[in-house]
């Protein structure tokens, strides 16, 4: 067999004896996608046998119809004189690379080989979540207990914190803080904060059972509401309306536009034992609440009671409506209860639970990632990150040496502070940027330029 060469990078192969030639194509141009690349291997060729099934070809097509009886007989004796496999390919091709030797090149190129077996890699599944506090502030006389929520950031980046019978409001932009108010009999304290939607008011729960709203820009008490028999352990506001929820297991609703003998709308009694979480949705078209008699309780704009769910084994304190899904909520259980449970409030329907092994004190939604960060008590003292619907965790950060008991988010959605039975704050940039945002936009501060001072903050102290 020759192998002349011919113009364009082609190899004609040509079969003894017969005039026709096979052209290999070795131009060097990769095939399309549906296509297979195939090396030959002359090893595995039989010439004798190429050149048989060839010359039997032609004959045969020159023919009518199908070889006789005698034709085929004739062939078949004539290829096992000549020792010939009849069922030989003309050309052999191996579907593998050959290994490569142990001692070439030090066994360097040998990944080359192997590199795209198999699938090619998944996406990155999770993106990097930083895993140690940004800051921490010293918080003395934050007073431990389950059932109380006091800590709030407002739009205006301002934290409110009660420390035992004192609110004070740091500016998270300057790190300068400034005393609200404090509460006049010594042994009252403060058990609930939340800031109204502008950041502009801040309502505030006493322990001898009274609402307070204060204009914070001013540091002036605008109203003082009466309706309760026992201490204020949540309020939550919707617009002008804020509800407030007691130890007496009522939940009051306020119109703050109206006078204070007429300010009370509706007084909601779904609860037998402590209202320790309250939420307004997003869209303020519903009420979450949860009590230490492990209700879970979900009320319409009307205050009408929807659904009254029984699922968890321990008081609902925390509590989280959904930024990106209006009809998703998030709770979570007591030491007894430990899970985090997800429901649909149009049905009431339990979509789904995870066990996270410890009490759940407090959840925030991420608003521009589907992740849902949950704060813990003992052994731990852990805030968790979980991805939604999976449920996987993403991330896990330590450092408070008592529970988590409360938590905020910043107006921009990138980071959280937490507040621990070990009285202090802690702040996390645990949701990251937002997508949306420029390299070059200035990014929200945390501290200022006071971020490594020792210097004394009134009731809060930089630590670090």
């Amino acid at each position: 067999m020759t192998n002349p060469e011919t113009p364009g990078g082609r190899v004609a192969l040509s079969p003894i004896g017969t005039g026709k030639s096979l052209k290999l194509n070795f131009s060097g141009k990769t095939p399309g996608k549906k296509m297979d690349r195939f090396v030959t291997t002359r090893s595995a060729m039989d010439i004798e046998a190429a050149h048989l099934s060839l010359t039997s070809g032609n004959e045969n097509d020159n023919k009518q119809g199908d070889p006789s009886n005698s034709e085929k007989e004739y062939q078949k004796r004539l290829a096992a004189s000549l020792g010939v496999d009849t069922s030989s390919r003309i050309l052999a091709f191996k579907q593998k690379a050959p290994a490569p030797e142990d001692s070439h090149d030090g066994g360097r190129l040998k990944g080359l080989y192997s590199d795209n077996i198999g699938q090619a890699p998944n996406k990155k599944q999770f993106r990097h979540v930083p895993q140690s506090q940004e800051r921490i502030l010293d918080a003395p006389d934050l007073v431990d207990d389950y059932y109380l929520n006091l800590l709030d950031w407002n739009a205006q980046n301002i934290i409110a914190v009660a420390l035992g019978r004192t609110i004070y409001l740091w500016n998270a932009g300057t790190g300068s803080v400034e005393e609200l108010c404090r509460s006049p009999n010594e042994g009252d304290y403060i058990c609930s904060v939340a800031w109204s939607t502008d950041g502009a008011h801040l309502a505030l729960g006493t322990s001898d059972s009274k609402v307070q709203i204060w204009d914070a820009s001013r540091a002036k008490q605008v109203r003082e509401l009466v309706g309760h028999s026992n201490r204020v352990s949540s309020v939550a506001w919707n617009s002008s309306i804020l509800s407030s929820g007691g130890r007496d297991g009522v939940i009051c609703n306020w119109d703050v536009r109206k006078r204070r003998d007429e300010a009370c709308v509706a007084r909601i009694e779904a609860h037998d034992q402590e209202v320790c979480g309250l939420k307004w949705s997003h869209c303020g078209g519903q009420l979450a609440s949860g009590g230490n008699d492990n209700i879970l309780c979900i009320h319409d704009s009307s205050f009408q009671l929807q659904h009254k769910i029984n699922a968890h084994q321990a008081a609902v304190k925390a509590i989280a409506w959904c930024p990106f899904q209006s009809n998703l909520l998030g709770t979570g259980g007591g030491t007894a209860d430990r899970c985090i449970k997800f429901w649909n409030t149009h049905t009431g329907a339990n979509l789904s639970s995870i066990d996270t092994g410890s009490q759940v004190c407090a959840l925030q939604w991420s608003r521009h990632e589907r992740e849902l960060l949950s704060s813990h008590g003992y052994s731990k003292n852990q805030l968790s990150l979980w991805k939604y619907p999976s449920l996987v965790k993403v991330a896990e950060m330590t450092g408070h040496q008592g529970r988590v008991l409360h938590m905020a988010t910043s107006p921009d959605g990138s980071s959280v502070v937490s507040a621990g039975a070990d009285e202090t704050l802690r702040f996390w940039r645990c949701f990251g940027d937002p997508p949306a945002a420029s390299k070059d936009a200035p990014k929200l501060a945390v501290g200022g330029q006071v971020a490594s001072s020792q210097v004394s903050l009134g009731g809060l102290r930089s630590i670090r």
